[in-house]
């Protein structure tokens, strides 16, 4: 029996309680994607939904865009997300949120950068030519405000983070969610500092952006765990920075101690 090649893309979709939005979610992105030129197939991570989420994907229609299911026991957004990229093999990757609060019409603007070859392309709600219809309280916004200033020396030029909108190359992706340490909904933040220090080209686009009730951010709960995670990715890239640098120089001086006769082959072999 032939090898199945996979899908060009892949689009995951962490859910948390979703079942009143994935019948038509699940309806749009399937309406969506057939009509692509790329294959492709939408992979829903339930991350410990205590509702019928995971029976609504399981009875949903089949067509021609397959709809798979799987299941991610570690809480938070970040944890589901990194499970679904590094389930896939597709030679893109990308995720939407389950409220489809970004229209996906970006979807097709997306494709094509990627196909010019960026590596990674970004949602972004600051796009001057981004449509926003938000209806964020005072307290919201203003804590979305530090949140921005926060990143600006983690990822230097992105100007939204947060957007539940990204799509990577495959290699891009595998080599930033691998290592991701970030579990909650600041993983954004550490997967584009990643990308940014790989030297991965990447692309903000602007999108429509409808704020949607039902939001599984708590700003009470999880707004001070998210500015809290950054203190962490600023730490667990620096230490990696660090050991980074350490390899090298350990390697130089293996280099350096080396018996004169042996110089030329240890360069030859990489030392």
């Amino acid at each position: 029996m032939p090898a199945i090649s996979p899908p060009a893309l892949s689009i995951i979709v962490p859910v948390y309680n979703e079942q009143g939005r994935l019948p038509a979610t699940l309806d749009g992105l399937s309406e969506v994607l057939s009509d692509l030129s790329w294959t492709a197939e939408v992979v829903v991570v339930d991350n410990g939904s205590t509702d019928r989420s995971a029976d609504i994907v399981r009875a949903h229609p089949s067509g021609p865009v397959p709809i798979h299911l799987m299941s991610c026991a570690t809480r938070g957004k970040g944890a589901a997300v990194r499970a679904g990229v590094l389930a896939t093999t597709s030679r893109y990757v990308g995720f939407c949120d389950a409220d489809l609060a970004t229209d996906l019409a970006a979807l097709s603007p997306a494709l094509a950068q990627l196909g010019a070859g960026v590596n990674v392309v970004v949602g972004s709600r600051a796009h001057p030519e981004s449509d926003v219809q938000a209806r964020h309280n005072v307290a919201r916004r203003t804590g979305a405000s530090l949140f921005r200033w926060s990143t600006r020396q983690l990822v230097p030029g992105i100007a939204d983070t947060q957007c539940g909108f990204k799509f990577f190359d495959r290699a891009t992706a595998d080599a930033a969610f691998r290592p991701l340490r970030t579990l909650g909904f600041a993983f954004d933040v550490e997967v584009l500092a990643r990308t940014q220090r790989s030297g991965a080209v990447i692309a903000e686009i602007p999108v429509a952006w409808t704020d949607v009730a039902g939001s599984t951010f708590d700003p009470l709960h999880d707004g001070w765990q998210t500015f809290a995670a950054l203190a962490g990715i600023r730490a667990t890239l620096a230490n990696e920075q660090t050991g980074t640098r350490a390899q090298r120089a350990a390697r130089s001086q293996a280099f350096l101690d080396m018996p004169a006769g042996d110089v030329a082959r240890g360069a030859l072999r990489g030392v």
